[in-house]
């Protein structure tokens, strides 16, 4: 619904701006390390896209913060980047992509798109981990689903 979208947009640059100001650090919950812990330190020069490494890091910060406080897009956008490094701006960590996968799923946004669970199949199946990745990644996403307040 409209309203739910607009409280969706409000909590997200609430988010945004108390992590702004420093009024909030995500180093105080633990099952969210803070957004930098995720930027790689190779030279974006080294990917096959450098331009798009560049840009991918310099909005990771507020990407991440809006992913954290609820907003589909942005978690969409982390979910891909820990899967795939995002042109190496970001590191792989294709468990917590996956765990992010099941989070975007479980909050049932109203935007949420079948092709989101097909995300879930392609990022989260056998060929992309194994059994014991997986569950660590559904462990994962339960946690950071209470966090964002998804209530299962």
């Amino acid at each position: 619904s409209v309203v739910a979208q607009r409280r969706e947009t409000i909590l997200q640059w609430f988010a945004a701006a108390l992590l702004a100001c420093g009024c909030v650090n995500l180093a105080e919950f633990p099952d969210f390390p803070p957004a930098k812990d995720y930027v790689a330190t190779t030279s974006c020069d080294l990917s096959a896209d450098p331009a798009g490494c560049r840009d991918t890091r310099a909005g990771w910060a507020v990407t991440y913060a809006r992913a954290v406080g609820g907003g589909y897009e942005s978690q969409r956008a982390v979910a891909l980047c820990l899967s795939t490094g995002c042109d190496k701006a970001i590191v792989e960590d294709r468990v917590l992509g996956c765990a992010w996968r099941h989070v975007i799923v479980g909050a049932k946004h109203a935007t949420t798109a079948e092709s989101d669970r097909a995300q879930v199949a392609r990022f989260c199946g056998g060929s992309a981990l194994d059994e014991a990745d997986r569950q660590t990644a559904r462990d994962q996403a339960a946690v950071w689903m209470q966090l964002v307040g998804v209530t299962q």
